[in-house]
């Protein structure tokens, strides 16, 4: 058997997430840094943000974010623009989900902003209008040569 040689595995390189439970300072935009919301994640790092001040860029996440603050579409996040490249920035901070909402309350999200958790109940919302379409139209009875539209309530076994 070889000898371990390491300090641990992949378990230790993870650590431990013990700061999800502790509430942290909200941190507002300075000069360079603008407020965006990940449109796609594009992989390699790297993600497609709309800046608050609409223009479209290409964010590439920090190595100190990478593999530890997961981004997924729909985050409010602050990133950092280029002197030299104004279609390219870097993604310095994930908002939570309760920050974003200090965030519009404080006006520093313009109002027409969609947070995450609100497009989820949207979404949820228009599934289940879909949901029961489907099932209205999945309880189509046939009588011969004729087609009755019969609703789940008048349905008589």
């Amino acid at each position: 058997m070889p000898k371990n040689k390491g300090k641990g595995g992949k378990n230790r390189k993870r650590g431990k997430n013990e700061a999800d439970d502790e509430k942290r300072e909200l941190i507002f935009k300075e000069d360079g840094q603008e407020y965006a919301q990940v449109l796609r994640m594009l992989g390699n790092g790297r993600c497609e943000a709309m800046c608050i001040d609409g223009t479209k860029r290409l964010c590439h996440i920090r190595g100190k974010m990478h593999k530890k603050v997961w981004i997924a579409a729909g985050d409010i996040v602050l990133v950092g623009l280029r002197d030299y490249q104004d279609d390219k920035a870097y993604v310095i901070l994930k908002y939570m989900s309760d920050e974003a909402k200090l965030l519009k309350a404080y006006g520093e999200l313009p109002e027409n902003t969609v947070l995450m958790k609100a497009l989820l109940v949207i979404l949820m919302k228009m599934t289940i209008m879909l949901q029961m379409i489907t099932l209205r139209l999945r309880t189509r009875i046939s009588i011969g040569s004729k087609f009755v539209f019969a609703w789940p309530c008048n349905i008589k076994s």
